[in-house]
């Protein structure tokens, strides 16, 4: 295989691994953020749930309203859990591309490495 032939499939890689480092960039800051969220959300329920306790302790409604506040922030919880769990999915698919990207990017390098030392070897005539 011709030598600029490599050099273009080794800068395919490079764009290839390129577009998968900005997906995987995006991926990890929305990681990042499921992070804040999830401590932005229970910094609001303590704060709702010590609300309710200093202006509705010892009345009947109190009970219910805290279980409802329960029930609100677990559901939330569980909104950006599973978001989490999708981005975790996605993390992996793209560490996973990435790193296959890396060893075919390898392969290649060696055969260019390969192809100039015998082309300077045999003075870039193939010997059939």
């Amino acid at each position: 295989m011709a030598i600029s032939n490599l050099h273009e499939t080794l800068l395919l890689y490079t764009k290839q691994k390129s577009m998968i480092n900005d997906q995987l960039s995006g991926v990890m800051l929305n990681l990042m953020y499921a992070t804040t969220q999830t401590a932005d959300s229970q910094a609001k329920y303590n704060e709702q749930e010590q609300a309710l306790y200093y202006e509705y302790y010892g009345t009947d409604n109190y009970e219910l309203m805290i279980e409802d506040l329960k029930k609100e922030h677990e559901w939330e919880l569980a909104t950006i859990e599973s978001w989490e769990a999708d981005l975790e999915v996605q993390k992996n698919t793209l560490e996973t591309k990435l790193n296959t990207i890396s060893s075919y990017e390898s392969s290649w390098t060696k055969l260019l490495q390969t192809n100039i030392k015998n082309d300077f070897s045999y003075g870039g005539v193939s010997q059939g």
